[in-house]
C-alpha cells in the first residue's frame, strides 16, 4: 500500500476500540456505534467500513471487500479518510 496523508503511520489492521460497540439497530435501519457517552448513528458506508475493522483484516483487504460489495473501484481515498476520521474520534486503533 502506498501511504497517503490519511493513512501514513497508521495501523494496517484497524480495530474498533474496546470502549465502543458496533451494532445493527433495525428500528433505525442503520449501524450505531455505542459508547459510554451515548451512540453515533452511522451512514451505510461508515457501517460497512467499521464492521470490517476487527483487527484481522489489512486495510487494503477491507478496501477490496468494499469495492466488491458495492461493485465500485477507487474507494481507497475515501476509506483512508474515514479511517483517519475514526482514529481522530478515538473509535479505532
Amino acid at each position: 500500500m502506498i501511504p497517503t496523508q490519511a493513512n501514513a503511520g497508521a495501523s494496517e489492521r484497524p480495530r474498533l476500540r474496546d470502549l465502543f460497540r458496533l451494532q445493527w439497530e433495525p428500528v433505525q435501519d442503520a449501524y450505531v456505534l455505542l459508547h459510554p457517552e451515548g451512540k453515533v448513528k452511522l451512514n451505510p458506508s461508515a457501517g460497512a467500513i467499521l464492521t470490517r475493522c476487527d483487527g484481522t483484516r489489512e486495510l487494503d483487504d477491507i478496501i477490496g471487500e468494499l469495492e466488491a460489495l458495492f461493485n465500485a473501484s477507487g474507494l481507497a481515498t475515501d476509506v483512508y479518510q474515514f479511517i483517519d476520521h475514526a482514529r481522530q474520534r478515538g473509535w479505532v486503533d
